[in-house]
């Protein structure tokens, strides 16, 4: 095995126990954690919140019900439809998963300043077919 693969697989396995890791540190679940990740990128409805977790409805009611208790989410009346609920996160909730990311965020960016442009196209090129030869396993 190379030592680029062998890194490709270090990083991946790291990154799996990383979700896990910072929700222990922020006192939620891992669920509770990726619920936040997606609320950032705008409200949803609990059935689509669900649906990117890959639970239940149920489920997904008792994930946004302890963020609420926490703080980091409210439900609110869906703004297109009234009779619909949807789940915001929180500038608590916001906070708190930056918290957790940002350290990693600052060193990643550390780590690409110091690459040129020419490194930068072989890095990207093999991490783009890296993550599509990912995705065709579960496509």
């Amino acid at each position: 095995m190379t030592g680029s693969l062998v890194a490709l697989q270090q990083l991946v396995t790291v990154s799996e126990t990383v979700p896990a890791a910072l929700a222990r540190q922020a006192g939620l679940s891992s669920s509770e954690l990726h619920s936040l990740r997606h609320l950032m990128r705008g409200p949803m409805g609990p059935v689509e919140l669900a649906k990117q977790l890959g639970v239940t409805s149920a489920a997904s009611s008792g994930i946004v019900d302890r963020l609420c208790g926490h703080g980091h989410a409210e439900r609110r009346p869906h703004a297109g439809d009234g009779r619909r609920t949807e789940v915001v996160i929180t500038d608590s909730g916001r906070a708190e998963v930056m918290r957790r990311m940002r350290p990693m965020f600052e060193a990643l960016a550390e780590l690409d300043n110091g690459l040129d442009d020419d490194e930068r196209v072989v890095i990207e090129r093999y991490l783009r077919g890296a993550t599509k030869a990912m995705r065709a396993l579960i496509s």
